[in-house]
């Protein structure tokens, strides 16, 4: 069936919804754009007429594509190369979707999106639509098919495996600067004292490179390991200018929320490092170098002036 103007109108009305909340279920901005898409092409076919609330005929559409791909998705991990890491949106993507209350900034926190790994897929899908965007346990009985109890029961887990994972403080844009100088300027230091003192003693770092750039994909674990992979990693040389194409520039920002270093190679986002932070420092640092996981970061990080990089490395 042809649209109507008003159809279309009823939709790219909850586009911007809907990609959060694609996004937050499958931890992909690609994989989130093309279930929209998908979702789109259902809305085009759909009896639109007899459709009496279209947000919630298209979430439900848009959930139950996100289910069947995270399905699909976990076997595929099994073979990608290396660690998979969630590919990250920098402060100011409208795909992070709404960050009015605590929840709604943790369920799209790089932490947080790690942890919903560990979910069933139910897990998840309940967990985000009721967690972030406020979805009661009547409506996500009706997008998921099962009973308002099993909805409730369903919550219950998969909190539960959120919260065994480790706790983090909400940041805010200045104190995320702060906290990505100090780690600047410990990590170009050369030494590994300051780094230790910024990291709690059971951090950890990892990196998803895809096969595609070098990534060490059994996490280092504890700070002074760590600190002695960050001190290396940080350590300039011909090799790794050669690797990432020219000199890095190094800036401070945020990443789904939390502090996160950026490198930029002429205008290109080469990685970012997100830093999960606690009240006792920094407990894991995740970074992603995957250059397919950097397409849209790049877009959206050429579009503004972010000025002077705070340091210039490799």
């Amino acid at each position: 069936m042809a649209l109507t103007a008003h159809d279309v109108d009823r939709f790219m009305a909850s586009r911007p919804r809907l990609e959060a909340i694609a996004y937050r279920l499958l931890g992909s901005a690609s994989e989130a754009e093309d279930a929209v898409q998908e979702t789109f092409l259902r809305w085009q076919d759909a009896d639109t007429e007899h459709i009496r609330v279209p947000e919630a005929w298209l979430t439900k559409v848009l959930t139950n594509l996100c289910l069947n791909q995270l399905t699909s998705a976990r076997a595929r991990r099994e073979t990608y190369v290396g660690a998979w890491l969630p590919e990250p949106l920098i402060a100011g993507d409208p795909m992070l979707g709404p960050a009015d209350s605590a929840e709604q900034r943790e369920s799209v926190s790089y932490a947080v999106l790690v942890l919903l790994e560990r979910l069933s897929p139910n897990e998840r899908a309940v967990y985000v639509l009721r967690e972030a965007f406020g979805y009661t346990h009547r409506e996500i009985a009706e997008i998921l098919d099962v009973s308002e109890t099993a909805s409730q029961q369903i919550l219950h887990r998969a909190k539960k495996h959120v919260a065994d994972g480790k706790a983090r403080s909400d940041i805010d844009e200045a104190a995320a600067r702060r906290i990505v100088d100090e780690f600047l300027a410990a990590a170009t230091s050369g030494r590994t004292e300051p780094l230790v003192r910024l990291l709690t003693a059971d951090a950890v770092a990892i990196g998803d490179g895809g096969g595609k750039v070098p990534a060490r994909a059994k996490a280092f674990e504890g700070a002074v390991a760590v600190a002695k992979f960050l001190r290396g990693l940080f350590k300039p040389g011909q090799a790794k200018r050669a690797l990432l194409g020219g000199q890095a520039g190094l800036y401070a920002t945020t990443a789904n929320g939390e502090p996160a270093v950026v490198v930029v190679v002429d205008g290109r986002v080469v990685g970012v490092m997100c830093l999960e932070v606690t009240a006792e420092g920094i407990t894991a640092i995740r970074s992603q170098v995957n250059p397919d996981k950097l397409e849209r970061v790049t877009r959206h990080w050429t579009a503004t002036d972010h000025g002077e990089p705070l340091f210039t490395a490799f």
